[in-house]
């Protein structure tokens, strides 16, 4: 599995609109066997979505996300795990173990860690 994830300095980047820096990782055996930071700002969410899917990224993980971009990453066909937060490396040693869940839920945040569909924001 290919994933990504905005990052700020260590740690999730806590708005998905003004990320700077997204973290790309692949995961094999439950362990991560490579990752790379790339700079994206200045992207719009169409152009981003269209890197993430040439480099073969099944899955974003950023934290809060506004609803255009949150359908646009949906839209092409990568599954968005939004209001997340805490230490990068943290969050995605859970996502390669499975053990992702509540513990990195955004504080204050009223959505679970999962799936989040586009009617839920």
């Amino acid at each position: 599995m290919k994933i990504a994830m905005t990052v700020w300095g260590n740690r999730v980047s806590p708005v998905f609109d003004s990320a700077q820096t997204i973290v790309l990782a692949e995961i094999k055996d439950r362990a991560v066997t490579w990752e790379q930071r790339e700079f994206i700002a200045g992207q719009i969410p169409t152009r981003l979505a269209r890197m993430l899917v040439d480099k073969g990224i099944d899955t974003l993980i950023c934290g809060a996300i506004s609803e255009q971009p949150a359908r646009i990453i949906e839209g092409a066909g990568i599954t968005l795990i939004s209001f997340v937060s805490g230490n990068a490396a943290k969050v995605l040693g859970a996502c390669a173990t499975g053990t992702l869940n509540d513990e990195f839920k955004m504080p204050g945040c009223r959505h679970t860690i999962g799936l989040q569909h586009s009617e839920d924001r």
